[in-house]
């Protein structure tokens, strides 16, 4: 039975009579309207501020921000962008709140209009609330949110404020239209959006042409996944006739045969679309680029937006991936081995937000690791505390990028502040930023009990866990790398963060005076989000390690929430593994059960992190302009990130490019364009001989007359 509404009959002990709660949704459509008009309000107040700047310029001259008096354009963002978000995070958590009273099992699916009408095709303009959009809003409204508050202080100087804000709401109607999109149509329409959005904010300061290549090659890496998504739905449409979630998930088991041509061929052009938009090999080259948009851009892009947009869409389809094994093989295998290749590109990089950059790629390696072996509220729960410490991270590295930034502009000093040679010493300069990035650190280290400790041990102890059936080398062989990664991460994090703000200071002695903690507006966010980097892994703790030391023996409280809360969504999907594949392995594949390894796990990390510290602190560190690049050897190529993108450009765009001209010098301009220009000189010409006997003379016309006359007797005698 599908009632309109979900509905959960509440039986009370001694009670015979049941009481039926209905869930009824509060305004859904304002959570994706608000940021719409958050994006058309400051949008108008861009283009205000566009035609005063452009102006300025046709007088000669250069707009600037008065250094006392800010214009009206620049103040009401500041309150229209951080607003629209909070009022649609205060929708999403009512509707959270009534969805909690409600325990429903079945989505509700709110139709506001009919988007597409063919004879033989229909999708409707449709949201779809249920545990995993309403947890998904939740993370991009709320971290969506604290963004939007640092970057009032962090852009505040930037000329182009107003649009900023615009393309930032913008950005969060089009992830909101994702991940609560009733059919795979809608889900696109977000996808596309994002990606759009995504160029024009990673591009954002576009006089600068390598920001502005960096928007392009996310944009166009982007292309190459979403025509994967493309072939999928006209392979489910050919198969289904709809493309709506309810009825395609319902009838997915029967209709598909597990293991069969059709289901794999579906979920690896999925999973092409999730490896453009979620940075994974051998797509994840536009991922570390984008570090070229503002601090604040890296970190709605990197933790609770786009990147997570692939995570999300296999969970979604996590029942068409459970009918397809070697789908879900390749998304393993593909999420382990990002995880550990970008790893270890991070433990060279000196730019800050590049370190953090491959960061993000790694652990979204995790990500996918854990819904490709099965494990998809895993996969969900990491993406949510990641979402939180990363979004951490990115601010904080903003936060020392703004006070280092303002420090040479003072001194008019030409050093890159992004660079951790060039930094050091910062944390009696920022103690709140350096106290809460630490926190965030311990937390991507996996160390208790941190956020990110249980997030990422779930994901290893279940990619160990699948070893116990089909595949079994492979499963293996994933939770050895991910194992290793871990480790690797808790190293290059600590170098980053012993770098940043302990030994010597490297900014300079005249630019010291000048280094301070940013505004309120920018700490406040580190604050929140270093609490939610601490307690946000509490919330998905199994019984039997609450009940050890990990929960403080049932002291901490600590619960399996996310995983009662995802049942209802990947439930079926969980069901059809354990059919084909069997149940979850209880040890790892070396022995030991999940406390054991809960244990190893963060004693492991404990031991690289101060074996890190006590490491990295004996290094002696130059500025970058006294230090040269590594000379050679596996740190060089570390450095030069393998060399991809060089070698991307010699397979793949050199190539293109030449394959390019070719066509337009030999085949368009040469071929095309030479056949048309004989056909137009054979025109000419006989246009010319014609005109010869165009004389105007009776007597030529009679002539020539006479003439066909005699040809053709001539021809029909003969």
């Amino acid at each position: 039975m599908n009632p309109p509404f979900a509905i959960l009959a509440i039986v009370q002990e001694g009670s015979e009579t049941a009481v039926e709660i209905a869930f009824e949704p509060f305004l859904p459509g304002l959570i994706l309207l608000f940021p719409l008009l958050g994006f058309l309000v400051n949008g108008a107040l861009a283009l205000v501020s566009g035609k005063r700047a452009a102006d300025v310029a046709r007088a000669g001259g250069e707009w600037t921000l008065p250094e006392n008096d800010r214009p009206s354009t620049h103040i009401l963002p500041s309150l229209v962008g951080p607003g629209v978000l909070f009022a649609a995070f205060a929708i999403v958590a009512a509707n959270f709140l009534r969805m909690q009273g409600a325990g429903f099992e079945s989505p509700v699916v709110v139709t506001y209009w009919s988007w597409i009408v063919t004879s033989t095709f229909e999708a409707a303009a449709s949201l779809q609330l249920d545990q995993l959009s309403m947890v998904m809003m939740l993370v991009v409204t709320g971290v969506g949110f604290l963004i939007h508050v640092f970057s009032v202080g962090y852009m505040k100087d930037d000329p182009s404020y107003p649009r900023y804000f615009a393309y930032l709401n913008l950005f969060v109607f089009f992830m909101l239209v994702l991940v609560s999109g009733a059919s795979f149509p809608i889900m696109f329409v977000g996808w596309e959006g994002v990606g759009l959005c995504s160029y024009l904010l990673i591009g954002f300061w576009f006089k600068d042409r390598e920001n502005a290549d960096a928007g392009k090659k996310a944009f166009i890496v982007n292309r190459i996944g979403d025509v994967g998504f493309l072939i999928a739905m006209f392979l489910l449409y050919n198969k289904f006739h709809t493309l709506d979630f309810g009825p395609v998930f319902a009838s997915a088991p029967d209709t598909l045969i597990y293991g069969g041509s059709l289901v794999t061929a579906v979920t690896l052009f999925l999973l092409l679309g999730a490896v453009g938009k979620s940075a994974q090999i051998p797509l994840y080259v536009w991922l570390p680029d984008a570090m070229a948009g503002p601090t604040p851009v890296s970190a709605l892009i990197h933790a609770a937006t786009m990147v997570t947009a692939g995570v999300y869409m296999v969970t979604r389809t996590s029942v068409l991936f459970a009918l397809a094994p070697v789908g879900g093989l390749v998304v393993a295998g593909i999420g382990a081995l990002t995880a550990l290749f970008a790893a270890t590109i991070a433990l060279a990089q000196y730019d800050i937000k590049k370190v953090l950059a491959y960061s993000t790629v790694s652990q979204l390696g995790y990500m996918f690791l854990g819904v490709g072996v099965g494990a998809y509220t895993a996969g969900v729960f990491h993406l949510m505390t990641h979402a939180f410490f990363k979004a951490l991270l990115f601010l904080g590295s903003g936060a020392v990028i703004y006070s280092i930034h303002h420090a040479l502009h003072h001194t008019h000093k030409d050093w890159d502040a992004q660079d951790m040679r060039n930094m050091g010493g910062l944390r009696k300069h920022l103690p709140v930023t350096c106290v809460t990035m630490w926190v965030a650190t311990l937390a991507i280290a996996g160390i208790w009990p941190f956020a990110g400790f249980f997030s990422k041990d779930e994901i290893i102890w279940y990619a160990g866990a699948a070893a116990e059936g089909p595949h079994t080398a492979w499963y293996v062989l994933f939770w050895a790398m991910s194992l290793v990664t871990a480790m690797m991460t808790a190293f290059y994090m600590t170098r980053m963060m012993i770098m940043t703000f302990h030994g010597e200071n490297r900014t300079g002695e005249a630019e010291r005076k000048h280094l301070h903690e940013p505004p309120p507006t920018m700490t406040v966010p580190l604050i929140v989000l270093a609490v939610l980097s601490l307690l946000g892994g509490w919330i998905n703790v199994p019984e039997a390690l609450k009940q050890s030391w990990i929960g403080m023996f049932g002291a901490l409280p600590m619960s399996e929430w996310l995983h009662h809360w995802l049942e209802p969504v990947v439930g079926m999907a969980v069901e059809i593994r354990a059919d084909h594949v069997g149940e979850f392995a209880k040890s790892a594949p070396l022995g030991g059960g999940e406390v054991v390894w809960a244990g190893l796990s963060t004693l492991m990390a404990i031991a690289v992190v101060v074996a890190s510290v006590a490491f990295v602190r004996k290094w002696v560190i130059l500025p970058a302009t006294e230090s040269a690049e590594p000379a050679g050897g596996v740190r060089r190529l570390l450095y030069r990130k393998w060399c991809v993108d060089e070698l991307y450009d010699r397979v793949v765009v050199r190539p293109i490019v030449a394959g390019s001209r070719f066509l337009w010098k030999v085949v368009d301009a040469g071929i095309v364009d030479g056949l048309v220009n004989v056909t137009g000189s054979l025109s000419r010409a006989f246009g010319f001989v014609g005109s010869m006997f165009q004389t105007g003379a009776v007597n030529t016309y009679a002539f020539i007359l006479t003439a066909g006359v005699v040809l053709i007797l001539w021809a029909v005698a003969l």
